[in-house]
């Protein structure tokens, strides 16, 4: 697809970050309870920037919102709590429409730097499953998701990759790309607890090739959320 249609977005302003998430939000709490701060949420229409997919995508077909655990094995990846709302929309002529029926994939690496279902020079781990999944954007075209904050790896900073595909009516396929990145004072707190690996020799932002391409539209504004944190980001298409 030609992603010279995809111009630069950001994320929302932290004061519609706490709108959403509530200051008594506990980290295992249904996403009931966030959703209801949120039931008119205010779309940036404003077109995102789109970013390489990477080696690590694995089309798993896991229709679930907590990603946190192995299908094959039950077992549950430790690391910070951190719940993800997206809201995907078109945007046409200066409006916003919400992007409804269309499949958003999330994946990253967990607490230690390692994907699931790859064999590479870190690990094998193939036929696991482990922070992978999809949702089906609603009529809002919001999807939902519970994880981890991811780890980081030689070479980039702390990432979670996402694509939004899908065949709206009257339209022919489509398939958009990104990335989502994350505040380094918040990093800097996170690696320095269990499990993560605390070395303060990581790759941070501004040294990760990827992120200086559109990085900092891309970067998610967190709120507190018990022990861990939340977020909510707009993702704005031009589909042709």
């Amino acid at each position: 697809m030609d992603k010279s249609r995809y111009r630069i977005g950001h994320a929302m302003s932290r004061r519609d970050a706490l709108s959403l998430i509530g200051a008594a939000a506990c980290s295992l709490v249904p996403f009931d309870a966030v959703r209801a701060a949120d039931t008119n949420p205010r779309l940036s229409c404003v077109a995102t920037p789109s970013q390489t997919e990477g080696p690590y995508f694995v089309d798993e077909r896991l229709n679930r919102a907590d990603i946190r655990s192995d299908p094959t094995s039950g077992i549950v990846k430790d690391g910070v709590p951190l719940k993800l709302r997206l809201f995907a929309h078109t945007i046409s002529d200066g409006a916003c429409t919400p992007l409804t029926g269309a499949v958003v994939d999330i994946w990253h690496c967990d607490a230690t730097g390692i994907y699931s279902d790859v064999d590479d020079q870190a690990r094998n781990t193939l036929r696991q499953k482990f922070l992978r999944g999809y949702q089906v954007t609603g009529n809002d075209g919001g999807v939902e998701f519970v994880t981890v904050y991811p780890g980081w790896y030689q070479g980039r900073t702390a990432h979670i990759h996402f694509k939004i595909r899908g065949q709206p009516a009257g339209a022919r396929g489509y398939a958009f790309t990104s990335q989502l990145y994350f505040d380094e004072a918040i990093s800097d707190r996170v690696y320095a607890r269990a499990p993560y690996a605390g070395s303060t020799r990581r790759t941070r932002n501004d040294a990760d090739f990827i992120y200086r391409s559109g990085g900092r539209e891309l970067t998610l504004a967190l709120v507190p959320d018990g022990p861990g944190y939340a977020a909510r980001f707009d993702v704005g298409l031009r589909i042709a």
